[in-house]
């Protein structure tokens, strides 16, 4: 973080001074609420938790180094209490962002968040220092956590925008107001809690109502393949730039394939020129998320050669996201088990199957969280895909969900052992491990919840029964 003196924090969060001998002390280091990530000229926020109270910690942060605790209490230690420690960090967040100067993109859409994000950062980050939001911290919380860790240096700052309501992202923007918005999607995720695909429009909407006008350099990056998000154009006074693979896309694709290997390479198009990408992703979802970065690329300043090179050396940088490993018997496994939605687990289908020309493919499935209503029929429908793409074996991994999958294989022609149910993990790694051959490939996604990445993990760890190790 930018350095600040105690007093300047406390006037910024309207907060109170306790046990701190010396105001003008200057916090140096990052802002941090994990007691762990405790050090010299850090700033410790403690929340009250569930099972856990931050202000517990405050002793111990103080004597790794912390100048200060930000809290809601006193703690016997240098502190600056306040009425409400998630609002006061948002303010610190919104007074560093203003004194910085930095170029604030902020992206939001239903998938493809977290990917385009880690897309964006590579490809600017050869242009000028960048910054940007780890894993997906991208909540009322670890959005202004993200924003705290630039510095002076700092160009661009990239942040991942959720919401599980209206008014989240209007909220988020307030907080960090970006100059360039990018809205990628609105698919199924969260539909449950929302009502609706029009409920999730508006909400991701908002984060376009929130950019400047075009005269002072907005930009409202919109998904020209998306009839919900192009028609967010009408919401806002910023520069409309589209992206996607229509004609009329500002931003697009030509000559779209996979590799053998099932990675995309396509023509990139954009308004200073073309230039040739393959990526080192999986996938051809992948496709629209470069895109989009592209876009934001392009309107940053970069050309199209700059950024096609970016694109095509750039990898993942979040774990269990189309994460492949091969092992040393031929078996590939893919861990995309960080999360799932409708939008996502087809898309991951495809690339399973583009893959694994040639080979048995494995589809080790579970649930898809906060569907509401659309929870049956959107499993159904993904069991039925796997079947249409002809993936050789379905595994439906828990409860009644994962029921529903396996009944979507079956009612669209999957009989015999083309399609299994098993109660959780263990039991799905018990069967991989019985019947897996060398050169098979193995997708392995669910919702979080789930926690099917403890699938992926047991095969490709060195056990006692011989199994190989992941390279």
């Amino acid at each position: 973080m930018i350095t600040l003196s105690l007093a300047e924090i406390a006037e910024v969060v309207g907060g109170r001074m306790h046990d701190i001998p010396d105001a003008s002390a200057q916090v140096t280091g990052p802002v941090v609420r994990d007691s762990r990530e405790a050090g010299p000229g850090c700033l410790f926020v403690a929340f009250v938790g569930e099972r856990v109270d931050g202000h517990d910690f405050a002793p111990a942060v103080v004597e790794a180094g912390a100048v200060a605790v930000l809290g809601s209490r006193p703690v016997g230690v240098p502190a600056i209490v306040v009425d409400d420690v998630q609002s006061a960090l948002g303010a610190l967040a919104r007074h560093v962002v203003r004194r910085l100067g930095a170029t604030l993109v902020a992206l939001t859409g239903s998938a493809g968040k977290t990917s385009t994000k880690d897309l964006i950062a590579q490809v600017l980050r050869r242009k000028a220092p960048t910054v940007f939001t780890p894993g997906s911290m991208n909540n009322e919380v670890g959005l202004p956590l993200t924003a705290l860790t630039a510095t002076e240096e700092t160009k661009f700052l990239v942040l991942e925008m959720g919401a599980r309501g209206i008014g989240h992202i209007r909220y988020l923007c307030e907080l960090t107001p970006p100059k360039v918005g990018l809205v990628l999607n609105v698919g199924s995720a969260h539909i449950g809690e929302f009502g609706g695909r029009e409920q999730i429009a508006q909400a991701k909407g908002e984060l376009v109502e929130a950019l400047p006008p075009a005269e002072e350099g907005g930009t409202a990056i919109l998904n020209a393949d998306d009839g919900l998000v192009r028609a967010m154009a009408s919401r806002t006074k910023a520069k409309v730039l589209l992206f996607g693979e229509s004609d009329e896309a500002d931003v697009r694709a030509e000559n779209v394939r996979l590799t053998d290997s099932g990675q995309p390479s396509f023509r990139l198009h954009t308004p200073s020129g073309a230039s040739d990408v393959t990526m080192r992703l999986y996938g051809e979802h992948h496709v629209s998320n470069a895109l989009a970065a592209a876009a934001v690329a392009h309107e940053l300043g970069m050309s199209a050669d700059e950024i096609a090179t970016a694109l095509s050396e750039a990898g993942s940088l979040s774990r269990w996201r189309m994460e492949v490993t091969e092992r040393p018997d031929g078996v590939t496994v893919v861990n995309d088990a960080y999360n799932a939605n409708p939008e996502s687990m087809k898309a991951a289908l495809r690339a399973l199957v583009a893959m694994g020309k040639g080979r048995r493919t494995w589809a080790v499935l579970g649930k898809m969280a906060e569907l509401g209503d659309e929870a049956l029929a959107e499993h159904d429908a993904v069991g039925r895909l796997a079947v249409r793409l002809n993936v050789s074996k379905l595994v439906a991994v828990g409860g009644r969900e994962a029921q529903w999958l396996q009944l979507g294989a079956y009612n669209e022609g999957s009989w015999g052992e083309e399609s299994v149910h098993v109660s959780d993990a263990q039991a799905a790694v018990d069967l991989l491990r019985s019947e897996l051959r060398p050169g098979d490939v193995v997708l392995v996604k669910a919702s979080r919840s789930v926690g099917l990445e403890r699938v992926a993990a047991a095969l490709l760890e060195t056990g006692a029964e011989g199994e190989v190790a992941a390279r």
